[in-house]
């Protein structure tokens, strides 16, 4: 007897789950500006809003998300709360002085400019409308 796997073959064992104000500028600003595309498509409500959305970048990196006040939760986004995050989302991508670049140019607000980590890795960090922090990073040195 084949024993089931315990999560789906296609997400990641670990993936942020964010708030956002609006899920329909969420995917709009996640696909233009650092290139993320739709897993699925969207849950939605019956009068046709997006309640739940699951986006993926290159092959491994998966988020999912959900609108403020979505099936009732009172999670806000980092700009409602009027905070800054206390999570920052940490992803390698082929380009960072690309993708920062396109990111900008989209509305994206740059906290850090791309450049050459102590640690190995060309970053940069961004910052969505939503307030989330996101860094992106590729890397430059060969470890062993």
């Amino acid at each position: 007897m084949s024993k089931r796997p315990y999560k789906p073959h296609d997400i990641p064992g670990l993936f942020p789950y964010l708030t956002v104000s609006n899920a329909e500028k969420a995917i709009d600003f996640y696909q233009g500006a650092f290139g993320f595309r739709l897993n699925s498509q969207p849950a939605k409500d019956e009068y046709g809003h997006i309640q739940h959305a699951e986006m993926k970048f290159g092959d491994d990196v998966v988020i999912m998300f959900s609108p403020e006040g979505a099936f009732g939760s009172l999670r806000k986004s980092p700009l409602s709360h009027g905070i800054s995050p206390s999570l920052v989302l940490y992803i390698y991508c082929e380009d960072v002085d690309a993708l920062y670049k396109k990111a900008v140019s989209y509305g994206a607000q740059s906290l850090i400019e791309p450049n050459d980590g102590f640690w190995g890795d060309r970053f940069c960090c961004l910052a969505d409308p939503d307030g989330h922090e996101w860094m992106f990073a590729t890397n430059i040195v060969d470890h062993k």
